[in-house]
């Protein structure tokens, strides 16, 4: 079992509120990602479920039952943070058996746990090893094994991969899907990247200064936003906003559309820009072009398209995919 359920749950500090009261139903076995810009209140909210923060008013249920004053020990919950904070003089055995050994569980039962988690994590041939001797993600699946062994009702994931470098971070954002699949156990990740939230979550929750902005599956997130900011935030490239007239056409005080969803011709389009600089990826090519009166659109193309800095294009964003916004930014 790993439900955990949030009632009007706030925190403050001082005067400050950095969460507002919110509430929130994560299920047993859910992959859910807190997503948001840094100082949304994201890692807060992880630390208040894991116990390492007080709330200041509210309710934390874990399986049903109140854990609002429950220590962190005894909640039945792992945090994975960004530090891999593994004992530099001890050997990967022995640093994934250490919350076992802390526990007083029998020497044997420690070995067999540590070689269960270390055979689903690949480390097998990196017992013997110490932290020092391993690679950035050899070490955070290190960290990951500590939690594992201790069998909890559900993972906590502090932004684990911010540490790596940009081809690790993908290796591990699999690994860690992967082990989900296999441990079918709860896990809430926080990151701010967007990519990794739509990648691995089965719910994702958008966070902007501590209150939820919207909760849903990546590709409700993605066709439904809620409002503009989450329809900016979800997505990448970013969503192009449009204010003024155009937006008035439509009957809204903004109007958005995705790169992908832009049509480029010679003319007749709806608007008409200059090409500027062009980001060649391969498979896509990124334009962004300059129109007149209002920020650049950044446009994703064929990764073959043939457009130079300074060539003249006119743009058409497909009728069915324009999103429309009131003054409040809320979707129309």
């Amino acid at each position: 079992m790993g439900s955990i359920t949030l009632k009007q749950i706030t925190k403050s500090f001082g005067a400050t509120e950095v969460i507002q009261p919110l509430d929130l139903e994560i299920s047993d076995g859910e992959f859910v990602v807190f997503v948001g810009p840094s100082g949304c209140g994201k890692s807060t909210l992880l630390r208040l479920i894991a116990g390492l923060e007080d709330v200041t008013s509210g309710m934390i249920e874990i399986n049903g039952v109140d854990a609002t004053q429950t220590p962190p020990a005894k909640r039945g919950l792992a945090m994975v943070f960004q530090s891999y904070a593994l004992y530099p003089h001890m050997s990967v055995r022995k640093n994934i058996a250490f919350p076992l050994k802390m526990a007083k569980l029998p020497l044997q039962d420690r070995d067999a746990k540590v070689e269960a988690a270390a055979a689903v994590l690949n480390l097998t041939d990196y017992l013997d090893r110490r932290p020092g001797q391993l690679s950035g993600g050899q070490r955070q699946r290190v960290a990951i094994g500590r939690a594992i062994v201790r069998e909890p009702d559900a993972f906590l994931f502090d932004e684990p991969l911010s540490n790596l470098d940009a081809a690790l971070r993908v290796n591990m954002r699999l690994e860690i899907s992967e082990l989900h699949q296999t441990l079918k156990t709860t896990m809430i990740y926080v990151t701010h990247d967007q990519v990794e939230a739509m990648t691995m979550a089965d719910k994702i929750v958008v966070l902007q200064a501590g209150r939820i902005e919207q909760v849903g599956s990546p590709l409700e997130l993605y066709h439904k936003p809620a409002n503009q900011f989450v329809a900016g935030f979800i997505g990448s490239p970013k969503m192009n906003f449009v204010t003024g007239a155009h937006a008035q056409k439509h009957g809204a005080e903004t109007i958005g559309f995705r790169p992908e969803h832009i049509a480029i011709s010679q003319s007749g389009g709806t608007f008409n820009g200059i090409v500027g600089v062009s980001e060649h990826l391969g498979s896509d090519t990124f334009l962004r072009v300059n129109v007149e009166g209002m920020d650049s659109i950044t446009v994703r193309a064929d990764g073959e398209v043939a457009l130079r800095h300074g060539d003249s294009v006119s743009l058409t964003p497909a009728p069915d995919k324009i999103y429309r916004f009131d003054k409040s930014g809320n979707a129309l």
